[in-house]
């Protein structure tokens, strides 16, 4: 009978070293794939958040009206808009999801009282030209937690009956025609320039908040 012939250390070696070069592909493949899975969540998550406060944001100031949420007791000017670099004020009705609906003062500030600035929206009840205070106010709602930059900026109608210029401080009497927000945060950098159009805005001459 013919002796059986074994495999030789250098057949063993070599497919040892074959198995492990296959074995050192698939985990890098398998990492490469991880990555990009979690780049896509990563920019999937990022997307939703800008995408549901660009949208926020623009339903609730394209809904402005005009409606005054304070006056003046000397002068009797009432204050229907207010728009400052980093704050906004104006009224719209409320939906019910957000409170008790009808007229409510909206006011987008930057808060940087904690150890990051944030990005929050607070509501007030409208009645007479005047902001209720309630007894046990709501706090402030956040919109972004890691807030880097914001910038507004208002346009309205110039002198001559044209589009004017964007500027940095709007109101109080008027409603311009549209409204800039610009939004840098730590984690996603610049967001998208956000433009909206205020279909009640008059953005009549003049009527720009002087600094």
């Amino acid at each position: 009978m013919r002796q059986a012939r074994g495999f030789t250390l250098i057949e063993v070696l070599l497919a040892t070293v074959l198995l492990a070069a296959g074995l050192a592909l698939a985990l890098t493949t398998l990492r490469a794939a991880t990555a990009t899975v979690d780049r896509g969540e990563a920019l999937s998550q990022r997307s939703e958040r800008m995408r549901a406060v660009a949208g926020f944001l623009r339903r609730r100031i394209a809904s402005a009206q005009q409606i005054a949420f304070q006056t003046d007791e000397g002068t009797g000017e009432i204050a229907q808009f207010i728009g400052e670099p980093q704050r906004l004020r104006w009224v719209a009705d409320l939906p019910d999801y957000l409170g008790q609906g009808g007229p409510h003062l909206h006011d987008i500030a930057v808060d940087d009282s904690g150890r990051a600035q944030r990005l929050t929206v607070a509501f007030g009840m409208v009645m007479t030209g005047r902001t209720i205070e309630p007894e046990d106010p709501r706090p402030p709602e956040t919109l972004v937690d890691d807030l880097a930059s914001l910038r507004l900026r208002y346009r309205g109608f110039d002198e001559t009956g044209a589009l004017g210029a964007w500027n940095e401080r709007w109101g109080p009497s008027a409603l311009p025609l549209q409204v800039e927000v610009s939004i840098e945060t730590e984690r996603d950098g610049a967001w998208p320039v956000l433009v909206v159009t205020l279909p009640q805005g008059t953005g009549q001459p003049g009527a720009e908040l002087q600094p």
